[in-house]
């Protein structure tokens, strides 16, 4: 167990280091010369047509509604496994993550929503700082090796899976659009047949993925978004099945196995690339002294720590979780920092909640770089400092 815990966060972590340098190469682009190059790129036109079905936007929405569906059916094969067989299938190993993440998500929505509380339309933002990116998170943390122990990986890991669940609810609940009801009827009897496909013990994963893309499509053109179709089927993938001649094997995990390089090292840095390339040039200091900056820089870097440190801190003092094996409170601490690195799920919860206007010039998504950054910085500096772990 110990040896694929070592390979998934190794991959996480390169892909972390990765986010950066597209990050930084998105930036300079938007900040160029060749600036119109990169918006003339996000605007490709994309269309698809079958028949009258027709599917037109720009290459940015195919990546934040597309690929990203990807991104979120990995998350539901994660979380699926771990709650079944993993890290979060008993109540003491999801006691302390579980906390963690919940007040990782309360304490930062609460300091946003203290900035910005009588705008209504800034506070569609309110869930912006509740999210941690765990590939950033883990890529910083491998920068320290064996000063971090591995328990403490892994409860980042647990942590940012059950933020990840959260934020799932979160999209569901507050960021849908008005609902077609011919569209909502095809997606609900393409999930009812995935379930019966999954009782009946069908093994055809073809079969998984073409209903899938018609769940995907049809939840697309239903107001719901697009994403939440890529949870909806990893739920109904089969973790334990049999082969025609008696062999048990998992498609679940072989899918979860096979899709993990290609959303880290593609998936996500083309996430990152396609929204991070902020346009530095039209933001003046006082657009980021306003309310909505404000409280996404300090929701990410205050509100996240204090909240994932401060549930945690209550959980352990009530008995109710122990310290991670091998770490001490500082480390904790550093780690709690570290889940202020929102980036790539902050930039798309905010691509949500603002229609991705520009009403903001840019000053909402700096500020999650600016939080995101400063949450890594000073997360990586207590950890750094840090006694090292004894064995």
């Amino acid at each position: 167990m110990m040896t694929t815990i070592e390979s998934f966060l190794k991959r996480e972590s390169s892909a972390g280091i990765l986010l950066i340098f597209v990050t930084i190469f998105a930036l300079i682009l938007q900040n160029s010369a060749l600036s119109s190059v990169y918006s003339a790129f996000l605007h490709t036109p994309v269309e698809v047509r079958f028949g009258e079905l027709q599917i037109a936007k720009p290459l940015l929405l195919w990546v934040n509604d597309g690929l990203m569906a990807i991104f979120f059916f990995l998350i539901g094969l994660e979380v699926k496994r771990e709650v079944l067989e993993g890290h979060l299938s008993s109540l003491s190993q999801v006691a302390l993550p579980g906390a963690a993440a919940v007040g990782g998500m309360l304490v930062p929505a609460l300091v946003f929503i203290a900035f910005n509380q009588g705008d209504v339309f800034a506070m569609k933002g309110w869930a912006i700082p509740t999210a941690t990116d765990i590939a950033f998170a883990l890529g910083i943390l491998s920068l320290l090796g064996k000063r971090v122990p591995l328990s403490l990986k892994v409860f980042l890991l647990a942590l940012a899976i059950i933020d990840d669940l959260g934020a799932i609810v979160i999209i569901a609940l507050f960021y849908t659009a008005e609902l077609s009801t011919a569209s909502i009827t095809v997606a609900s009897i393409s999930l009812f047949s995935l379930i019966i496909m999954n009782r009946m013990g069908v093994t055809n994963r073809a079969a998984y993925i073409v209903l899938g893309i018609v769940l995907w499509i049809s939840v697309l053109k239903s107001g719901v978004h697009a994403t939440l179709a890529g949870v909806a089927l990893a739920f109904t993938i089969p973790l334990t099945c049999k082969k025609k001649d008696g062999t048990e094997f998992s498609m679940s995990k072989e899918m979860e196995y096979g899709l993990h390089y290609w959303v880290a090292f593609l998936i996500l840095p083309m996430f990152a690339f396609v929204n991070a390339g902020v346009d530095l040039r039209g933001i003046s200091l006082d657009q980021m002294f306003t309310p909505v900056p404000l409280g996404i820089i300090a929701g990410l870097f205050i509100g996240k720590q204090l909240g994932v440190f401060g549930f945690s801190w209550l959980a352990i003092k009530m008995g109710i979780a122990k310290l991670p094996e091998g770490s001490d409170w500082r480390q904790l601490y550093g780690v709690s920092i570290l889940t202020g690195v929102g980036f790539t799920m902050s930039l798309f919860i905010d691509t949500l909640a603002y229609n991705d206007t520009q009403i903001y010039h840019y000053a909402d998504k700096l500020a999650i770089l600016i939080g995101s950054f400063l949450s890594g910085i000073f997360g990586y500096y207590v950890l750094r400092t840090a006694k090292p772990t004894v064995k």
